[in-house]
């Protein structure tokens, strides 16, 4: 059969040809029945075709920037996207109209200095949504421009997961103090991958910063603010290169291969590590009595003194029971009176420890109330439906002449036992109470082991857990493919109120070592003597199992068969948890490692693993199935008249539509 080649419209007219539109609907409609709905989609984002003053323009005293395009155009997100460096103090104003986009920088223009306008993919047409792609404007104000450009990435220190949105800005000044005094010299904003380029770069040496800016200085002017350094300097650079460009013919299949030229700028690599300092201002963010048992004072820092309360209209001596998260940031106090639980409003004069505005710990007394957040007349209206409603049915069982009773039970201590019935050899029994005890007798707890079908008891360790009122836990050497049998008598436990415990018991089989693998890591890489902490990782990211490694291995026993991933933190203090770091005391935050690949384990395998920790740059070694800030697709050309054409057996590409 001949073949008909038509030729696709020009955009810029916007027509089709109605001649070979006519002819091709012709020979189209005689091989098969039925006709395309509608034309062919417009796929070509829009196009500069000039500006004033010229890109790359020289000796520019105008702070009016005008683009023209060659088809209608939007701006999206233009605040977040739009990158003006040097940074502006006055925000400019940025606005697209018509096939044009209109800048005007409201601050005043230094001399002998390269201004870029990065546009990042903020624009597309306006019709069909093609996007541009990266586009920068540049001028400058000298008499030559600078075109150097420096790249990298913006991790958080603590995980390895990109930063978005984070400004990441040069500084040729290298002392330390700069990063405080002045604002960065050219600045960028990382994308959904944590990656930055850095435009119109002076030869120099150079310093590399982030900072989650959060009150518009281009500086680090915030406790709070998250920012990332490092001492390392960089002379920028460049050297020709050659990159492989895909063409694709659809979604599907490449139509070629391309050598494209390119100038490959250095470095383009730099990789900083973001953290956020511990917050060590102290002051009373909020006090609250959600349950009318107890009332609760949270703190912005901790303080080895606790607050000292004096009632006003109750009586504060011996009256609480303190419970106070480890770092006593939190504390909550536990009324022993029911008198006092009963009492809706609780007036006191608080006095503790604050930082003031020179930034010393001084006392400050304050005067407050608590109220109730359940009113004592709502709470016993409630209770009295609540009988009312057990009253009936114990009427409706005596009618039925079944068993029935005649006293309202008393409420138990609700006791929460983490005791499964398949358990692991190397886990433990936690225990929960709801409210403080008065009273815990641990002569009523028993444990059972089977040997030969026989019960005997079984030894174990019962104690409470460190920095936690309100938690136990039960060790014992629990033996694979042994039964057990945790077993706990009547009233075991008893709270401040006299709410005692309900009798407990439960089965526990321990699994059989064959149900598990074992994982063997052998680690280099890194010359650090300090505590190496290595951590098995589920699908999710979070952590199953922890050890820690000795003469450089990391071994994991009684691994359940499934999919892993490895991460390592370099534990610098030996507090067993990550440390942030602190730019005043110039302390970075402690190292994180991720291995790059999957590791699976299998029922019965033992598996060994080597990893060289600093093999892979940082920014590349966390797994994406793990990272949580996915990157964003970036909007690609939806080829639909490829689908179109396919839809109606036509061969398809950007410039010809050829008829089988």
């Amino acid at each position: 059969m001949k073949r008909l080649v038509i030729k696709k419209r020009l955009k810029a007219k916007g027509l089709f040809l109605p001649f070979y539109l006519f002819t091709f609907l012709l020979l189209y409609a005689c091989a098969r029945m039925g006709q395309p709905d509608g034309g062919w989609y417009d796929d070509d984002p829009p196009k500069v075709l000039g500006s004033t003053p010229a890109d790359q323009s020289t000796n520019v005293k105008t702070k009016k920037i005008t683009i023209l395009f060659n088809e209608f155009i939007k701006l999206e997100d233009a605040t977040n996207k739009v990158i003006v460096s040097p940074p502006q103090l006055e925000v400019p104003e940025i606005k697209a109209a018509g096939k044009k986009i209109v800048v005007e920088l409201q601050d005043i223009l230094k001399e002998n200095t390269t201004y870029t306008i990065d546009f990042s993919d903020a624009i597309s047409d306006n019709n069909e949504g093609n996007p541009m792609g990266n586009f920068t404007y540049s001028f400058s104000t000298g008499e030559q421009i600078d075109t150097m450009e420096v790249a990298g990435y913006v991790l958080d220190a603590s995980n390895l997961e990109p930063v978005k949105g984070i400004l990441v800005g040069l500084y040729d000044d290298l002392a330390d103090s700069a990063f405080k005094t002045k604002p960065l010299l050219r600045f960028s904003r990382t994308d959904s991958r944590g990656h930055f380029v850095i435009k119109g770069v002076a030869p120099g040496t150079y310093r590399a910063y982030a900072v989650q800016d959060m009150d518009g200085d281009f500086r680090f002017s915030q406790k709070s603010e998250m920012i990332a350094y490092n001492h390392e300097t960089f002379v920028p650079s460049w050297k020709p290169d050659v990159r492989i460009d895909t063409v694709w013919r659809d979604s599907l299949h490449i139509d070629a291969l391309l050598q494209t030229p390119y100038t490959h700028f250095l470095p383009d690599e730099i990789t900083l590590m973001a953290f956020t300092q511990t917050q060590t201002d102290r002051f009373l963010v909020k006090t609250e009595r959600k349950d009318p048992e107890k009332f609760s004072m949270y703190f912005s820092y901790g303080d080895s003194l606790l607050p000292v309360i004096k009632g006003l209209n109750f009586e504060a001596d011996s009256a609480f029971i303190i419970e106070a998260t480890e770092k006593r940031d939190t504390i909550h106090y536990w009324l022993r009176d029911t008198a006092l639980v009963n009492q809706d409003t609780l007036r006191m004069e608080i006095s503790y420890m604050m930082t003031d505005t020179l930034g010393n710990l001084v006392n400050q007394t304050d005067t407050l109330e608590t109220l109730a957040k359940v009113s004592y007349e709502k709470r016993q209206k409630d209770l009295a439906k609540e009988i009312e409603k057990w009253q009936k049915e114990q009427e409706r069982k005596k009618k039925r002449e079944e068993k029935y009773d005649s006293i309202y039970p008393a409420k138990p201590l609700q006791v929460k036992f983490n005791a499964p019935q398949s358990m692991d050899p190397d886990k433990k029994i936690s225990i929960d109470v709801p409210t403080p005890l008065q009273r815990l007798d641990t002569a009523a707890v028993h444990l059972y082991s089977m040997i030969d079908s026989v019960w005997y008891e079984a030894p174990f360790t019962f104690r409470p857990v460190e920095h936690q009122l309100r938690r136990f836990e039960i060790l014992a050497e629990w033996r694979p493919e042994t039964e057990y049998s945790l077993e706990v008598d009547s009233a075991a436990f008893e709270d401040i109120y006299g709410l005692v415990s309900n009798p407990f018991k439960q089965g526990i089989k321990v699994k059989s070592l064959d149900d598990y693998s074992t994982l063997t890591l052998k680690l280099s890489g890194i010359t650090d003597t300090l505590p190496l902490r290595v951590q098995l990782l589920n699908s999710s990211g979070s952590a199953v199992k922890e050890v820690v490694a000795k003469d450089g291995i990391a071994y994991f026993d009684y691994v359940a068969p499934a999919k892993y991933y490895i991460s390592a933190l370099v534990d610098r203090n030996g507090n067993g948890i990550w440390d942030t770091g602190d730019y005043e005391a110039d302390l970075q935050p402690e190292d994180v490692y991720f291995y790059t690949r999957e590791i699976e384990c299998k029922e019965k395998w033992d598996v060994t693993q080597s990893w060289d920790l600093s093999a892979t740059p940082r920014f590349q070694q966390k797994p994406q199935a793990i990272v949580k800030q996915k990157a964003e697709n970036k909007k690609k050309l939806q080829n639909r008249n490829a689908k179109r054409a396919a839809d109606l057996g036509i061969e398809y590409n950007k410039d010809k539509i050829t008829v089988k």
